[in-house]
């Protein structure tokens, strides 16, 4: 960067599964998390958002570190900067936050030491680091994601036609991922397996075809981890039952949880949103689109 310049980097939020698809669909919201940068003697991190004061600000910062990580990776030193962060993505509630602080810190590096890195290459390392391809490929390439992972070896389609109305149903409490996880079995039989696996296909061809009422009983057959999360997320199955008739095609956990996400045909998300609140009133209501574009890098004055 010269002198009198800054950096900015806009990272959207994401959810992931949407049902059946459990650790290889992700969905880009248009939340953000975002970093200006500028040049500094020592490393600083300003948070221009109150919940990100509960996090360091040197060079411990989480994002920092993954962008430390990554110019290590390919032999680089960062230069020292400050950062002013700021972020609308709820913390903790299955939106994509850690996810977003990941490809932020990729970014990050990759613009401070001119590193050129390919999207394969950073859906690759932010993967790795995440531990699968849903939630960071969602951020950093933007729409709707079906990928997989095979150890460093990642794949993924990226869709960015599809236009349909999200309404985030978001609890005040907080639910972390490895406490979500924890309630998961360890194995399904074969058959099971098969079965999950085949309604997770009928959904991605339904969603592509438009065939939403599809979509909606493939999201509810779910058997990854709807059925387990249910015991430790009981709002899910109040809101699967109302929000078909408020105007939702389908109903799902978003990544681990809490938030639940109601998808609905374009135009009818607001009045979702309202009829929902009326019968939930302690719940926190986002109006939310597919974020089309993904993570964006650029310089201002």
């Amino acid at each position: 960067m010269s002198e009198g310049e800054m950096l900015i980097i806009r990272v959207p939020g994401s959810s992931a599964n949407l049902g059946p698809g459990f650790d290889s669909i992700g969905l880009a919201l248009d939340v953000y998390l975002t970093l200006e940068v500028e040049t500094a003697i020592e490393w600083e991190v300003v948070p221009l958002s109150e919940e990100l004061n509960i996090f360091p600000k040197d060079n411990t910062n989480y994002i920092l570190q993954i962008a430390i990580e990554t110019a290590e990776k390919y032999n680089q030193k960062l230069p020292a900067c400050r950062i002013k962060v700021k972020s609308d993505i709820p913390l903790a509630r299955g939106l994509g936050s850690s996810a977003a602080a990941i490809v932020a810190g990729i970014e990050l590096a990759d613009a401070l030491c001119k590193l050129h890195l390919t999207q394969q290459e950073k859906l690759e390392w932010a993967s790795k680091i995440e531990g699968h391809p849903d939630n960071v490929g969602a951020s950093l390439l933007g729409g709707l994601v079906v990928g997989c992972q095979f150890e460093d070896e990642v794949s993924v389609e990226s869709f960015h036609h599809l236009e349909i109305d999200i309404v985030a149903v978001i609890p005040r409490e907080e639910l972390l991922t490895r406490d979500s996880r924890g309630v998961l079995p360890q194995t399904l039989l074969y058959e099971n397996a098969v079965q999950a696996g085949a309604v997770g296909n009928v959904m991605i061809a339904a969603l592509l075809n438009g065939n939403y009422r599809q979509v909606g009983k493939m999201m509810k057959a779910d058997r990854y981890h709807h059925p387990y999360r249910k015991e430790i997320v009981p709002h899910l199955q109040v809101i699967e039952e109302l929000a078909p008739d408020f105007g939702a095609f389908g109903v799902a956990l978003s990544g681990a949880g809490p938030t639940v996400l109601c998808l609905a045909e374009k135009g009818a998300g607001m009045d979702l949103a309202k009829k929902l609140a009326k019968l939930l009133p302690e719940m926190e209501y986002r109006f939310l689109n597919i974020e089309q574009t993904g993570s964006k890098v650029y310089y201002t004055r």
